[in-house]
């Protein structure tokens, strides 16, 4: 394997390391929604042998009001071409009397696994 593997390098197997980044919406929730600009923490194994990510942030200022969340992905969805996606499905901090839903795939990041 290359030793520096770029975001659009294709790999075969497990990059170490890597994150993913996501720019999704919130649900509507008191009229408005938020937008949401992730990059997850590197991986973390799984006993199944597949990997998760751990993020953790802030939406953007909305309605006069943000909100925190800290979430896992779920496990390495394999999209062919050595790239790989996970799929989350989370809901933020409750701030200004409500919670939103920010559920979506993130953009693909090297290695099939």
């Amino acid at each position: 394997m290359k030793q520096n593997v770029g975001k659009d390098d294709f790999v075969k197997g497990f990059v170490p390391q890597h994150t993913h980044g996501s720019v999704d919406y919130t649900s509507i929730e008191g009229g408005h929604v938020h937008q949401c600009l992730d990059v997850t923490y590197p991986p973390t194994i799984t006993e199944e042998g597949n990997h998760i990510h751990y993020t953790e942030g802030y939406v953007l200022f909305e309605d006069g009001h943000t909100h925190h969340y800290r979430a896992w992905s779920g496990p390495a969805i394999s999209v062919g071409n050595g790239m790989h996606v996970h799929y989350y499905d989370f809901y933020t901090s409750v701030d200004d009397g409500h919670r939103h839903r920010i559920k979506g795939v993130d953009q693909p990041a090297p290695g099939n696994k």
